[in-house]
């Protein structure tokens, strides 16, 4: 008997599980996928070209709060649960709608749905979004140049246009963003490693994604959405802890499953974090992951030109998936705020329009900053009008990329980064290296 599926994502776990466990499975049949915590990603097909022979006219994509009367409408037999940063008791509600509407809930076990690399992988996760990935990500592919490595990164998917055209996307100049029409949060992701001369894989199918990677690697770098789990086995599992979120490592999916998978456990932010929430989280390391070697690491905020921002009345531009489902309450641009003598943090929510407006009444736990949204190019525009309209002297950008690159301003900018540093021994380097050499000696 075949049985009748809906898969719940968000625009890129969903589709790598539809690829590896659902795809040309006589067993299922994938009525539709359902999305939420992008805006504006349901709506969409997922194209027969990629869907397979079951499916010659693609599977439809449906807004997650549909879930109830799909399953009725289509008699649905299973749901699976394929998307992350969702507290377990958010899953659970989930799961009861599932099976009061008389549907199997299931999540798909992590290490399934890795798929074997012929070359070494590093991957490098977190048990929530916003620990500080991707500057670690870069300091792990620093590191592993040294030991004259040959580097490529593949990134955890984030395809929220055409479906079709990003099945592989290959990312090693700025010409490249532009041909994929990227949004901000890709450019976040990309832009920074491809300074660093880096080049990173992305799109839809990470099996074929993986046969081109490794054409041109010695070691593949995972580097993980959210707190997702990796696309690929690890052969070094890097996990990133946020002392700031101090539990969130035990009431987070599938953030707790990577905090038992971890080799390295690298605890992040200690130079900002109250010490008793630093330890709070040592101890939930050695307790349920007691194999990870913990790494202590800092997230230093680098400010250019400082001195611009004393007395000044500033607007803070922090990460979007950081503030939204990351549900943190601020960034490195608050902190650069006050380290340099703002006179004051402007509230941009009185200035908001369109889908800027919207992300507020969504995630109302957002204060008096503003996420950089940009998941499409009316929201580029929306977050460009916010910006213009808020009433302050100097905006700080707190993204991994050159926001004025791609918004135009009407005001003095000054741009927050942050970077990966150790706190104290043992190094990550001195960890990872060892780790490495383990591997080849096994």
């Amino acid at each position: 008997m075949v049985e009748r599926v809906i898969i719940m994502g968000a625009a890129g776990r969903d589709f790598h599980n539809f690829n590896v466990y659902f795809k040309d499975n006589p067993r299922y049949e994938v009525i539709a996928f359902t999305a939420a915590q992008i805006p504006t990603i349901e709506g969409r097909l997922y194209p027969p070209e990629l869907a397979g022979k079951f499916y010659p006219k693609g599977i439809p994509i449906y807004p997650e709060d549909q879930l109830a009367d799909l399953i009725r409408k289509h008699q649905v037999d299973l749901v699976a649960f394929s998307y992350s940063d969702v507290p377990h008791v958010e899953v659970m509600h989930k799961a009861s709608v599932a099976m009061a509407e008389g549907a199997d809930f299931i999540l798909i076990g992590a290490t399934y749905t890795m798929l074997k690399s012929q070359k070494p992988v590093v991957a490098v996760c977190a048990v929530r979004t916003g620990c500080g990935k991707s500057q670690t990500t870069r300091k792990v592919c620093t590191i592993l140049r040294k030991l004259n490595k040959k580097i490529v990164v593949v990134r955890h998917p984030m395809p929220y246009g055409d479906l079709r055209t990003q099945v592989v996307q290959r990312f090693s100049s700025y010409d490249d963003f532009e041909r994929h029409q990227c949004t901000i949060e890709e450019r976040e992701e990309y832009e920074p490693l491809v300074d660093q001369g880096i080049v990173v894989y992305a799109g839809v199918d990470y099996d074929q994604i993986l046969k081109e990677a490794e054409e041109e690697t010695d070691v593949i770098v995972w580097d993980g959405g959210n707190n997702d789990t990796p696309f690929y086995q690890p052969d070094i599992h890097i996990v990133l802890f946020d002392p700031h979120r101090a539990g969130h490592e035990l009431l987070y999916y599938p953030g707790e499953t990577n905090m038992l998978m971890a080799d390295i456990a690298i605890i992040n932010k200690v130079d900002t974090a109250p010490p008793a929430q630093v330890e709070q989280v040592r101890k939930s390391i050695e307790q349920h992951a007691p194999r990870a070697k913990i790494v202590l690491a800092e997230s230093p905020v680098l400010v250019s030109n400082p001195e611009r921002i004393q007395g000044k009345r500033v607007l803070v531009v922090e990460d979007g998936p950081t503030l939204t489902h990351g549900e943190m309450p601020y960034g490195a641009g608050v902190i650069a705020a006050k380290t340099y003598g703002a006179a004051d943090i402007v509230d941009p929510r009185p200035y908001a329009v369109g889908t800027i407006q919207e992300t507020y009444r969504r995630y109302p736990h957002i204060g008096p900053l503003l996420p950089a949204m940009g998941y499409s190019r009316n929201q580029i525009h929306d977050l460009e009008r916010t910006i213009k309209s808020a009433d302050c002297d100097l905006v700080l950008f707190a993204t991994p990329i050159q926001l004025t690159r791609i918004l135009s301003i009407n005001k003095l900018t000054v741009r927050v980064r942050y970077e990966y540093r150790d706190h104290d021994h043992p190094l990550l380097e001195e960890v990872l290296r060892d780790r490495l050499e383990a591997q080849i000696s096994s």
